[in-house]
């Protein structure tokens, strides 16, 4: 990485201030199956909450309609108090593939996320100011082939940033990444996350990934035998970011979490 993650630079005016998420008696089926049922959740301006929960409980399917990619069969998701109801320029998606253009360079990639018209000036100095923020000022020029996973992904997380959304989405943005690599990311969007505060929905697998990362843990899974997974459980990751990965406490919490996840928290 060529900027050290302690030498951020301002990038400026915010497009959309950190907005309020809301998840209110949310629901979702597919014809007769039942997905998701009465999720009820609040994520507040620049809080940043992960979503845990075994495959096929819902959490990419949650992540899609707070984006505007998937309607709700029940309840409604709102930004701040206005419903979401399709795609919304508020909103920023991150995936867990890059989806880079192959034809366009880093920058050019970036810029795809920008609002439109933009001065040229303006532009070149947004897109400037992003390359610095995830350490890729000398790959500008690159295309996505000549480029790493890892910086494909920081490419990615920078466009999914460059209009300075009110909220940010991401579903296992760095599930396909090494293990050193995602520690790397890990760490760069929690840097970037400090210098513009973002109000974040973050879909993983990984519970570690997810106490270091969130204030908030949200757990899917089936309540009580009803169909469709809700929330099972909901608990505050304590101390301030970046955490010690070693820490008694979280230590503690990640049983935990393993055991809501129907792991033997005894095997780990």
């Amino acid at each position: 990485m060529t900027a050290a993650l302690t030498d951020i630079p301002t990038t400026g005016s915010r497009e959309v201030p950190a907005a309020r998420l809301r998840f209110r008696a949310l629901g979702r089926t597919f014809g007769t199956h039942v997905v998701l049922s009465d999720i009820d959740l609040e994520v507040q301006p620049g809080e940043l909450v992960a979503i845990l929960g075994a495959s096929g409980s819902g959490k990419s399917t949650l992540l899609r309609i707070a984006g505007g990619l998937d309607r709700a069969s029940t309840g409604d998701v709102l930004i701040d108090d206005d419903p979401v109801t399709g795609i919304d320029a508020r909103i920023a998606v991150g995936f867990q593939e890059p989806r880079l253009l192959p034809w366009r360079s880093v920058a050019e990639n970036i810029a795809l996320g920008l609002p439109r018209g933009l001065p040229r000036a303006e532009r070149d100095a947004r897109i400037a100011d992003l390359l610095d923020l995830i350490g890729l000022t000398d790959f500008a020029s690159h295309r996505p082939r000549q480029i790493s996973g890892g910086m494909a992904q920081r490419t990615s997380l920078a466009r999914a940033l460059a209009r300075r959304p009110g909220v940010l989405l991401l579903d296992e943005p760095f599930g396909a990444l090494d293990a050193l690599t995602r520690l790397r990311m890990q760490d760069l969007l929690l840097a970037v996350l400090a210098e513009a505060p973002t109000t974040t929905l973050l879909v993983t697998h990984d519970v570690d990934e997810a106490l270091q990362l969130a204030d908030r843990i949200i757990v899917l899974g089936l309540q009580d035998g009803v169909a469709g997974a809700g929330i099972q459980q909901l608990l505050t990751v304590p101390g301030d970011r970046p955490r010690d990965r070693g820490s008694a406490k979280l230590a503690e919490m990640r049983a935990d979490l393993l055991g809501a996840l129907g792991i033997d928290r005894h095997a780990h």
